[in-house]
């Protein structure tokens, strides 16, 4: 894993030096600081996500640090959030996705014993960060992760709105709304930057396999705007190639993929395309699925992001890494 990026601190980053003795926890008898890291790039709703964090500042926060590879294009948002510390992030040459690499720096230049991490565009419901810490605080444990709650319709709405797990732990989750102790991060070496997408699934998989449980808390939640169903399109696509890239680097795990799982059905599907030129009725066994997803709110954008998914796995099965 290379850790090496390549990462400026802006004037900014320096001058906030102070601790915010206010925003030390106690934990046991040691004292704890807690940062919040988000990283970013172009993505101008990160103003909605600084005013939404700075109450939480002072109180049960020690800061909030922002990675960003926009160059410059959001300065307006870094003047008008001067408290915020932030990190301008020199993307490497032949780098084209750098989600990782912004990560791992996040993590190395942030204060705080544990870290919390959210995505530009949250916005947290009331309690969030405090229901989110207590397992990590008080309960002894090293990492913990909450529910998304989507603003607006989108692929992620309706029934597929919110995870309800079985128990108290889960088996993976992302880093849109992740809590974990710095121990937890080193001990499996940060995020893997040859990852595109998936670099998340990928961290807590490493967790998990270092024996560290996934504390899941139903009641720490964040809202997101998922964007524009083109962009949830999109999005499907690079989900899907980091699936694909995820289990080729674990591939012990593969057993426990079904062949009637998401991606494994779309991409058998998408493989025998070529079958139309027999079997022109084809394409209408995708009824099946529409029908099934009718509860939806967007069934046809949920289908299109599962397509777009299994094209992203056979991508990466051709061009591997690319």
């Amino acid at each position: 894993m290379d850790h090496g990026s390549v990462a400026n601190s802006s004037p900014r980053d320096e001058d906030h030096q102070e601790v915010n003795e206010d925003a030390i926890v106690c934990a046991g008898d040691k004292l704890v600081k807690t940062s919040v890291v988000i990283v970013n790039k172009d993505e101008r709703s990160l103003s909605d996500t600084l005013e939404a964090l700075k109450p939480f500042v002072g109180q049960v926060l020690d800061e909030v640090l922002v990675v960003d590879a926009s160059n410059g294009a959001l300065d307006d948002i870094r003047i008008s959030h001067e408290w915020a510390r932030w990190i301008d992030y020199e993307q490497p040459l032949g780098v084209r996705i750098t989600i990782a690499h912004q990560r791992n720096i996040g993590v190395r230049r942030a204060k705080g014993d544990i870290i919390v991490f959210t995505d530009s565009g949250c916005l947290p419901e009331d309690g969030w960060l405090e229901r989110l810490l207590t397992p990590i605080l008080e309960e002894g444990e090293f990492v913990s992760c909450g529910p998304v709650r989507p603003i607006g319709k989108s692929v992620y709405s309706g029934e597929r709105s919110m995870t309800n797990p079985d128990g108290d732990y889960v088996p993976s989750a992302a880093t849109i709304n992740l809590a974990f102790r710095r121990e937890a991060f080193e001990a499996v070496g940060g995020f893997d930057e040859s990852f595109g997408s998936a670099e998340d699934l990928d961290f807590t998989w490493r967790l998990t396999d270092c024996g560290y449980r996934l504390r899941w808390v139903p009641d720490a939640v964040v809202q997101h705007d998922f964007g524009t169903g083109t962009r949830q399109v999109r999005r499907a696509f690079f989900y899907g190639k980091g699936w694909c890239r995820l289990h080729r680097k674990h591939l012990h795990r593969i057993v426990y993929v079904s062949p009637l799982s998401v991606p494994m059905v779309y991409v058998l599907f998408l493989l025998g395309l070529p079958l139309t030129l027999k079997w022109r009725w084809y394409p209408l066994a995708l009824l099946w699925p529409l029908w099934r997803q009718r509860k939806e709110e967007l069934p046809w954008l949920v289908l299109l992001s599962h397509l777009a998914s299994g094209a992203g796995v056979l991508y990466e099965l051709v061009r591997p890494g690319t």
